[in-house]
């Protein structure tokens, strides 16, 4: 290198990893660029003929486009993709003002490999390969994770990487909520979309809010996240008022439906219009599998922490139109299990299986409650779903990437679920010791009240 351009080079590094301070602590800014960054793949449409993309720059990028064309071994497919004309959004974050840029790409082929950049037409990101959906009922591999929230960049980064190292042909990914901590800081939507880097530009996301994606206003009420509408491209199908919130999604046989359950929570009127637009959306529900996601536990993993209108109202929906399964996160621990009273099968569940996972580090104590055939506590985890016409194939797995939990459900031709429990041939034991933080925090009533819970929990699994 010619040393004249070294002294250049250590001040354009110096100020584009310079690290901001808010509320004390000290950790890397995110300042956006003519350059796109935050790339990240959603759905506006069908997945069959559509692909949605959307991106950050700063606010002098007012003409943003996205290029795109058939996925080809060949870099000469660059001088015949096709340039469409981004919507731009600018958003004041901080005290600046940055644009969100956002391109749904239609009339696409079925099951047909893409490629795409975004840029400025002079500026670009790199070349993103992505799949559209199949008009068939073709089998379907998703990753769910629980709350990320807190150390993004340093400690949930390894949650998505693993599970993109498990499972790289994944069809989309499910975020449960709380991606972040605190609604409206940039460097926290910037660890998390460092952490997912190029994933996110690959896999479209469908992520549902919690309630740390909601910030008080003046006037002390919950609002959501600046960030959210502006830097996600989700489904606008929902009830008014819970656009890019409540939504579904239908992929190759599947239902994916979410669910704003921190709005619902806080509002009787929410819960109810949402309630009605659930049911008004499944009950003529043309795919096999349902799969239902929301932030708020349907039941907790933890005491203390019980959701129950959320439950009596949404519970008997789930039951009635036979949904197959709720991914949910909110209470750092986790938990797999159904509704079926203690003593009776657990084979045949006359309604959905219940999961609450947390894939970031921030852990709480884990409740040991009558519903859970499997617990972790104190263990960041990632999902893996594979669905197919008759099965559904389930297995978490630690960020070490250690199988912890596993199970199928199989469905008759009257759509009856059968669960096939796995669990039990797996080589890990329950994880279920109190974080350290949490034992030396613990008053002796409290470990004591633990450690029996904790027994009555072991003697139901050895008693099954």
């Amino acid at each position: 290198m010619n040393l004249y351009f070294k002294p250049f080079l250590f001040v354009f590094i110096a100020i584009s990893l310079s690290p901001s301070v808010v509320n004390g602590q000290v950790s890397k800014s995110y300042p956006a660029s003519l350059f796109p960054d935050r790339v990240i793949l959603g759905f506006k449409g069908n997945p069959a003929f559509s692909q949605a993309v959307n991106w950050r720059t700063d606010s002098t990028v007012l003409e943003a486009v996205a290029a795109i064309h058939e996925a080809d071994p060949s870099p000469d497919f660059q001088k015949n993709a096709k340039l469409i004309k981004a919507k731009t959004q600018q958003v004041e974050i901080d005290g600046r003002l940055v644009n969100y840029h956002e391109v749904d790409f239609t009339d696409l082929k079925p099951a047909t490999q893409y490629v795409c950049r975004v840029g400025n037409g002079t500026q670009w990101s790199e070349w993103y390969h992505f799949k559209t959906a199949s008009e068939k009922n073709d089998p379907v591999s998703f990753l769910y994770f629980g709350d990320a929230q807190n150390d993004v960049r340093s400690l949930w980064s390894r949650a998505i990487r693993g599970a993109f190292t498990t499972l790289p042909k994944a069809d989309l990914i499910i975020h449960a909520g709380d991606l972040i901590n605190r609604a409206n800081i940039d460097y926290e939507w910037g660890e998390w979309f460092e952490a997912g880097g190029w994933i996110n530009g690959m896999i479209p996301s469908l992520s549902s809010p919690g309630n740390h994606e909601y910030y008080k206003d003046a006037n002390q009420n919950g609002v959501l996240s600046k960030h959210w509408r502006p830097q996600f491209a989700l489904p606008e199908n929902g009830p008014e008022g819970l656009d890019e919130t409540a939504y579904f999604v239908d992929y190759q046989g599947v239902r994916f439906i979410s669910l704003n359950s921190q709005e619902a929570i806080n509002s009787a009127d929410v819960m109810e219009k949402q309630a009605k637009w659930f049911e008004e959306n499944i009950k003529d529900n043309p795919n096999r599998w349902t799969v239902v996601f929301h932030h708020h536990p349907i039941y907790s993993t933890a005491n203390g922490r019980d959701n129950a209108k959320w439950r009596e109202k949404m519970e008997p929906l789930y039951k009635k139109y036979h949904v197959d399964i709720v991914l949910q996160g909110h209470d750092h621990t986790y938990a797999r299990g159904i509704n079926i009273p203690l003593g009776q099968v657990r084979k045949k569940p006359d309604g959905p299986i219940y999961v609450v996972s947390v894939s970031g580090p921030k852990m709480y104590e884990l409740g040991l409650e009558n519903w859970m055939d499997r617990a972790a506590s104190n263990t960041q985890l990632y999902q893996v779903l594979d669905v197919n016409h008759n099965k559904l194939s389930f297995k978490a797995y630690t960020v070490n990437g250690d199988t912890y939990d596993a199970f199928d459900l199989v469905k008759d031709q009257k759509g009856q679920n059968t669960l096939v429990e796995l669990s039990g041939s797996l080589k890990m034991q329950e994880r279920l010791n109190l974080p350290e933080d949490l034992q030396k925090r613990f008053k002796e009533a409290d470990l004591k009240e633990y450690n029996e819970r904790f027994l009555k929990y072991k003697q139901r699994k050895s008693n099954k």
